[in-house]
């Protein structure tokens, strides 16, 4: 019943949409009257806009799945599970750099371990979206950068971006 383009963006966005809702209705309890539902409004507005931001900067991580592999997010560690080569995992505590490139076309992220092994990870793999969420635990790293670069790779404006490196 609803048109397939517009079913794989409601997919896309479905969190985004979600979270503006919760702003809404948050604006519109506290403009009912009185103070206590202007106050139980306010509350429930930022929390939704809070959210919403959270859920704009993780937006240009969900991709539709296009490349092969599978990645995944268990305890620390990035897991890469590729059709056509070997697996391999990077814990994130011995993470010295992020960043974006392009390889025969395909946006993919190289991320470099302490000890110099690197692993690259296609943007639309399967669960890649929850690098969203690990990178959130990697000290110094602005989202909203990664963010921005993610589109200017993926979109082909750029080659090469250096998201972030370990200090000292």
């Amino acid at each position: 019943m609803i048109r397939p383009e517009i079913r794989r963006w409601l997919g896309l966005h479905a969190e985004v949409l979600a979270f503006a809702g919760v702003a809404l209705a948050g604006a519109w309890l506290a403009f009912r009257g009185g103070w206590i539902l202007l106050a139980l409004g306010g509350v429930v507005a930022l929390s939704g806009a809070v959210l919403l931001l959270g859920a704009l900067r993780r937006l240009a991580f969900r991709r539709v799945v296009a490349a092969q592999g599978l990645v995944e997010v268990v305890e620390g560690a990035i897991r890469y599970f590729g059709a056509e080569s070997v697996g391999a995992e990077l814990a994130l505590r011995d993470l010295a750099e992020i960043r974006l490139i392009r390889v025969q076309g395909r946006a993919c992220w190289r991320l470099r371990s302490l000890g110099g092994e690197a692993l690259l990870i296609p943007v639309e793999a399967a669960g890649a979206e929850a690098l969203a969420d690990a990178f959130t635990a990697v000290p110094g790293l602005d989202l909203g950068r990664v963010s921005q670069a993610l589109r200017a790779v993926a979109d082909g404006d750029a080659t090469m971006r250096a998201v972030w490196m370990r200090r000292g």
